[in-house]
């Protein structure tokens, strides 16, 4: 039996599939979050979450979809 995901990873994977959607655009967006609340539920982690790892770990968010590193902000 697999080891139980830590918070982490599960804030790592709920927050590559809002970037991939995100970046897809609107026309995917109640496919999109009919399965993000899904997943969010399954994980039991919340959006707010899922956004503030997305702003601390963007690089690595982005590297995950395969994009190039963003500039650090100043």
């Amino acid at each position: 039996m697999a080891a139980p995901k830590s918070k982490s990873d599960k804030l790592f994977s709920a927050a590559v599939l809002r970037r991939s959607f995100e970046l897809r655009g609107d026309e995917h967006k109640a496919a999109f979050q009919f399965v993000y609340d899904g997943v969010l539920r399954d994980l039991g982690i919340e959006d707010s979450e899922v956004k503030t790892y997305l702003e601390a770990h963007r690089n690595e968010i982005e590297a995950a979809l395969g994009r190039p590193k963003l500039p650090d902000a100043k």
